[in-house]
């Protein structure tokens, strides 16, 4: 949590209906005369005052354009135009009113952006892409992914797992045929990631690179890239390709970029009751 943006409010009945039933927020924490919203990671609060205060732009951003689309379907009546691409900042967005006139602004950026993901949106966001943007990652963005990853928990704190970064096209493509449609997408991305382990580091070598990939994934997702779990990689072909010891565990091989599509829904899984046995 970093901080919560407070305003005053005429009318807290008629801006807690509108933020929780026509923008979707959450009620965060309900106090006496206050009600704080929360939208992602932005924390939006009301408090009961004589007038209301109304200036400047409260702006909710979505992740792909269809979202800032289905937001302006709902809100058509009180939208103040169509959504439209705004090409200097290059971002697609709308503007509407509250309640009491604030400015509310829903947008998409058009371009990579920082990690920004709240842990809810990061755990059910997350999707296997196998599509990519012909845009490279830079060495800085993929060192601020594993940066994140090293935290990752493991057997006795050993850290057993490490990398292999693969930006050779033809090694990718020689992944890619290895295993039919299944490992086709590395081909697809600008690069590659091999995420291993050393059986003389760790003796939970298999358990501790599966942790290490999904930390990895997580991470890579969190700013703003695409990965999906190849499995079946650790074979001796491809150890003698990655120049990985053959004693050496490779838990998958994830392509990584900046995904070419987007989803609108989080994919469909069973009620709760059916996890817990």
């Amino acid at each position: 949590m970093s901080g919560i943006l407070f305003l005053k409010t005429a009318d807290l009945k008629a801006v807690t209906g509108f933020y929780l039933n026509s923008i979707g927020c959450q009620l965060w924490l309900e106090q006496p005369d206050c009600r704080i919203f929360r939208h992602g990671n932005f924390l939006l609060g009301f408090c009961r005052g004589e007038s209301p205060e109304t200036n400047g732009v409260l702006t909710f951003f979505y992740p792909s354009r269809d979202q800032v689309d289905n937001m302006y379907s709902a809100l058509q009546d009180i939208a103040r135009e169509a959504p439209r691409m705004n090409e200097k900042y290059n971002i697609y967005h709308f503007y509407a009113a509250d309640p009491e006139g604030r400015d509310v602004e829903f947008q998409y950026f058009d371009h990579p952006l920082n990690g920004y993901l709240a842990g809810d949106d990061l755990l059910l966001t997350r999707r296997s892409m196998r599509k990519f943007l012909d845009q490279d990652v830079s060495d800085q963005m993929i060192r601020s992914v594993i940066d994140m990853t090293r935290f990752a928990p493991t057997s006795r704190n050993t850290q057993g797992f490490y990398f292999k970064i693969i930006r050779d096209s033809e090694i990718q493509r020689k992944l890619s045929e290895l295993r039919g449609s299944s490992s086709a997408p590395i081909a697809n991305a600008p690069l590659a990631v091999a995420i291993c382990s050393d059986p003389e580091v760790t003796k939970r070598h298999i358990q501790d690179a599966c942790i290490g990939a999904y930390h990895f994934m997580l991470s890579a997702w969190f700013h703003g890239l695409g990965t999906v779990w190849i499995a079946a990689m650790d074979r001796d072909d491809v150890k003698h390709m990655l120049k990985v010891p053959e004693e050496h565990y490779i838990a998958t091989i994830t392509p990584l970029g900046y995904p070419k599509v987007s989803f609108k829904q989080p994919p469909e899984r069973k009620g709760v009751d059916w996890y817990i046995r």
